[in-house]
C-alpha cells in the first residue's frame, strides 16, 4: 500500500491496538484474537530497557506480516531513533509511532514513504511537528489531559489531524471522537495484560469487539 492509502485506512479503522511486552509466543494468539474482534492496525512497541529490544521488536513485526498479511497494517512504537525506524522498515512496518517529536525521525519515516505518528502535549510541539511532516500527531498523555484540553487545543489547530493514546475505553469512546480526534491508541485497556499472560485470547478478542462496536456506534449516530 502506498503512504496515503496507509494514513486514509489509518484514519478510517481509527483504532490502534498497542502491543507492549508481548512474547513471541503469544503474538499469533493475541494478534489472531484482536483481528477476529475488528481490530486492523497494530502498534509493537520497542522496549528500550531491553539491550536487544530493537531486533526483538522486528521480529515481532516481521512475523505479523508473514502470518496475518493483507488484514491488517502493522507499525512500531516508541520509536526513538532513526535506526529504529529503518529496521522496522525493513521488517515490514508502515506506520512509526513516537512518545515525542523528534526531526530526524520524522524526516527518515516520510522518506521511506512511511505514515508519521509523533507524540506531542502542547500547541507549540504540535505546530512543530504538523510542520516538519508528521500525518497525524498523537496527543499523549491524553488520559492525563482529558477531552477538555483535546477540545481546546483543537480549537485553533483543527486542520491538524490529531489522535488520543491513554485514558480511551470503549466507555468514552464517543467522548474522545467528540472531541475532534481521528482515532486513538489503546494499550492495556485492550490487549489485556492478564489474558496475555494466561492465553486467554477469548477475553482479548471479546475487549477488541467492545472497542470497535462503540466506534461503529458512533459512527452511526454521526450520519
Amino acid at each position: 500500500m502506498t503512504h496515503d492509502e496507509v494514513l486514509e485506512r489509518i484514519k478510517k479503522e481509527r483504532l490502534i491496538a498497542i502491543l507492549r511486552g508481548v512474547p513471541m509466543e503469544r503474538l499469533d494468539g493475541v494478534v489472531g484474537a484482536l483481528v477476529r474482534g475488528g481490530v486492523r492496525i497494530l502498534e509493537f512497541t520497542f522496549d528500550h530497557q531491553e539491550p536487544d529490544c530493537v531486533e526483538a521488536n522486528a521480529a515481532k513485526i516481521r512475523r505479523a506480516v508473514q502470518q496475518f498479511g493483507d488484514r491488517v497494517l502493522v507499525g512500531c512504537g516508541t520509536a526513538l531513533t532513526v535506526q529504529e525506524v529503518e529496521t522496522a522498515c525493513d521488517a515490514g512496518a508502515c506506520l512509526v509511532i513516537s512518545p515525542n517529536v523528534d526531526m530526524a525521525v520524522i524526516r527518515r519515516t516520510r522518506q521511506l514513504d512511511m505514515v508519521s505518528m509523533p507524540g506531542a502535549l502542547t500547541p507549540t510541539e504540535i505546530t512543530a511537528a504538523w510542520q516538519m511532516g508528521a500525518d497525524i500527531v498523537k496527543l499523549f498523555p491524553a488520559g492525563e489531559l482529558g477531552v477538555g484540553y483535546i477540545k481546546a487545543v483543537r480549537g485553533p489547530l483543527a486542520h491538524i489531524p490529531m489522535s488520543a493514546v491513554g485514558g480511551v475505553k470503549p466507555e468514552n469512546v464517543g467522548e474522545f471522537l467528540n472531541a475532534g480526534v481521528c482515532g486513538f491508541g489503546v494499550g492495556g485497556q485492550l490487549v489485556l495484560g492478564k489474558a496475555v499472560k494466561s492465553g486467554d485470547d477469548a477475553a482479548i478478542e471479546a475487549r477488541a469487539r467492545a472497542f470497535t462496536q462503540a466506534i461503529a456506534q458512533w459512527e452511526a449516530e454521526q450520519a
